[in-house]
């Protein structure tokens, strides 16, 4: 008779081997193969290039064919008369965004969540998000036209003839104030769509137990919030260092530099215009690691604070 204790304990199923479940969803990674080899393409191979920072680059002898010189043109950055302004200005301008940019989503998205006439809901959304997609050429032509000292709107409602795009002072104010206007109601759409998860019962019961609006925002809302505010909250800082080029260069004169020369536009002009290849690769493989050196340390910091993680 067999001793129940030494009995063979059941084997617990087996899942189904990798390549099993790749032939029964072989549909699904077909379609994959084609966002695949996009991405290495254009992500990964261009990576090969990143040498072009450790030498002396001549496009007529390639690669292998150029100089190897090290750090030298890290080092040529690090020494140039406006590193330090570069530095300043492009951190100054991306956390005075992230300062008064990255709330207002949210603030709007609870705001239209709380609107109960749908059509007015829907107005409200189309209106908000529209300047997004306004070409941003055509946004700094029209601030430019707004703030013109001859018949500009904004002068002629101060009674004032002043030029604020030649004002240092102004060039961060500015390009905050358009920034929050063409992208804020975009911004919402995330956070709409999380709320739309939120189920109608809590409000209910919330509304039987006499709360008011603003607790329901403040115990139903917010809570519900936060994981994706803390997502974005991640992927905004692992941006910090590359301030929008396009903007800061259409906005940019000589009599605003001191506030408006930031490090995406010295990249440009000692790429495209002075062809200084090495060097502005140089330059922006910088900027690339300290945005990814921020990018895990913000992660790990709101993992530890928050229980939440980009990756």
């Amino acid at each position: 008779m067999s001793n129940p204790n030494t009995a063979a304990k059941p084997r617990k199923p087996q899942g189904k081997s990798l390549g099993i479940r790749i032939l029964e969803s072989w549909q699904l990674y077909v379609l994959l193969i084609v966002p695949v080899v996009i991405t290495v393409i254009y992500k990964y191979i261009p990576m090969y290039g990143i040498q072009i920072a450790f030498r002396d680059y001549k496009p007529n002898r390639g690669f292998f064919g150029s100089e190897w010189v090290g750090m030298e043109w890290f080092e040529r950055f690090f020494t140039a008369p406006t590193f330090k302004r570069m530095i300043v200005n492009t951190i100054k301008l991306s956390l005075f965004s992230l300062l008064w940019s990255f709330p207002v989503p949210i603030i709007l998205a609870l705001a239209i969540n709380q609107l109960r006439f749908k059509r007015f809901k829907q107005v409200t959304q189309t209106v908000l998000y529209a300047p997004h997609f306004i070409s941003i050429m055509v946004v700094c032509g029209m601030l430019r036209i707004f703030l013109s000292p001859n018949g500009g709107l904004i002068n002629l409602l101060a009674g004032t003839q002043v030029d604020f795009m030649t004002e240092p002072q102004a060039f961060r104010t500015i390009y905050i104030a358009s920034g929050i206007w063409q992208d804020a109601g975009w911004g919402t759409i995330i956070y709409l769509a999380t709320l739309s998860a939120v189920d109608p019962g809590l409000y209910e019961a919330a509304k039987i137990d006499g709360a008011s609006m603003f607790q329901r925002i403040l115990n139903i809302d917010i809570p519900e919030l936060i994981p994706q505010i803390v997502l974005q909250l991640i992927m905004a800082a692992g941006g910090i260092m590359s301030v929008g080029f396009e903007k800061v260069f259409l906005l940019q004169t000589e009599l605003n530099k001191a506030t408006s020369d930031v490090i995406a536009v010295y990249v440009y002009e000692q790429g495209i215009v002075n062809h200084a290849y090495s060097l502005s690769t140089a330059v922006g493989l910088f900027n690339t690691v300290i945005n990814i050196i921020l990018l895990i340390v913000v992660n790990k910091i709101a993992k530890r604070a928050a229980d939440v993680s980009f990756v």
